[in-house]
């Protein structure tokens, strides 16, 4: 029982860091105005209809959260 309570103990412990990472990024947003106007972030806009695919962005982000997850997760 005690093994079950330490594994969700550190389950909540990451889940809590990883919701500040989301908060301070969601801070961040506004002072990276380039964030999601990349060249190749799909953006149509007809009369009644917007449609926004941030395509560059994500490939951006998906890169720079691949390298610290390989850095940090190194043994």
């Amino acid at each position: 029982m005690s093994d079950y309570v330490q594994s969700l103990g550190k389950l909540f412990l990451v889940l809590a860091a990883l919701f500040a990472v989301i908060g301070g990024a969601l801070l961040l947003s506004p002072r990276l105005p380039w964030l999601g106007k990349l060249p190749g972030d799909i953006f149509i806009q007809k009369k009644n209809v917007t449609f926004y695919f941030p395509l560059a962005t994500g490939i951006l982000l998906s890169i720079i959260l691949t390298f610290l997850f390989w850095l940090f997760g190194r043994k």
